[in-house]
């Protein structure tokens, strides 16, 4: 191993423990008495339901960490709450996304009536069926219905790739790709790392080149929280981020940006939260771009540490792709 590929693989391994760090010590916030009253409702309950995903990956990745334990008590904490299905429907742009992700993403141990009735809601609305759903909100469904084991209608993964943007992407100039459908349809096909995505190898190659060019891009922008998306997606894609050139660029950028208290310091460059910023705006700026980081990292080192990516607790896949 070069000097140089140590050296990133030390400044990966600081990143990610700062931002495991901050999230262990900042998470209770979302559900404490002064989250509930400095935080408008509906970005704090998507902020609980990222929180639940990270903390699925994290206990596969490093189950022993102490700061899981703590992001895991907020998570059992707020599913909990019986007033928690309410709140996911206050807005009805996203009440029912919401819904189908609370019920896929409930932990261990959390009274069953509830995600149940929310799915048999959904079901009985016609959500678990296509309708008119555009081909990434049809994949998205598909992904979080089988998370949570319910009957649904949709097509299959291998459908739902074709019909993809990241499918036609490499012909589109970078500037027109929308990172986060990118990012999340990989996700989405290879349960962020715990399944092959089922790409043939020159669809992957394809994609993958895509995700490079797009987290060059990224970088060039300072667009932190996008890079973190797209170093996971190269991951997924069974790529090594930290020896590709634009992934190595990527997690450079994100340890040199990372704040003494180990939080990523907003969502990019221009977005980052002034030093002046109270301690309620820096967590509303810092969160999304420091959760993201933590994902990436986690599941990224131990992919590398296990030897690619991992099958176990993968989702259970009922349909041909």
């Amino acid at each position: 191993m070069s000097t140089r590929s140590a050296g990133l693989d030390e400044a990966v391994t600081s990143l990610s423990a700062g931002v495991r760090h901050w999230i262990g010590q900042h998470a209770g916030y979302l559900d404490s008495p002064a989250g509930h009253a400095e935080l408008p409702v509906t970005p704090r309950v998507k902020a609980l339901l990222q929180l639940a995903l990270l903390r699925r990956h994290w206990g596969y990745a490093a189950p022993d960490d102490p700061a899981l334990a703590q992001v895991a008590a907020v998570v059992e904490q707020a599913w909990g709450r019986p007033d928690f299905p309410r709140l996911l429907t206050l807005d009805r742009r996203y009440a029912r996304q919401f819904e189908l992700m609370y019920a896929a993403l409930a932990p261990a141990g959390t009274e069953a009536d509830a995600p149940l009735a929310v799915l048999a809601r959904l079901a009985a609305d016609g959500y678990l069926a296509p309708r008119r759903k555009s081909p990434y909100l049809h994949l998205e469904a598909r992904y979080h219905a089988d998370l949570a084991g319910a009957e649904h209608r949709f097509a299959s993964y291998r459908e739902l790739y074709a019909s993809s943007l990241p499918a036609r992407a490499a012909a589109l100039p970078v500037a027109d790709v929308d990172v986060c459908v990118v990012t999340h349809t990989v996700f989405y096909l290879g349960d962020f790392g715990l399944r092959d995505p089922g790409l043939t190898e020159e669809e992957r190659a394809e994609v993958l080149g895509v995700v490079e060019r797009l987290t060059e891009h990224s970088v060039g922008l300072g667009e932190w929280d996008l890079v973190g998306k797209l170093l996971l997606a190269q991951f997924c894609l069974g790529a090594d981020p930290l020896t590709t050139p634009s992934g190595a660029a990527g997690f450079r950028m994100l340890a040199e940006v990372q704040s003494p208290s180990g939080a990523i310091p907003g969502r990019s460059v221009v977005r980052r939260a002034p030093a002046d910023a109270t301690p309620v705006d820096f967590f509303r700026k810092s969160y999304q771009a420091t959760l993201v980081t933590a994902l990436a990292t986690l599941i990224v080192t131990n992919g590398r540490r296990t030897g690619g990516l991992s099958t176990a607790g993968a989702t259970t896949v009922r349909e041909s792709r």
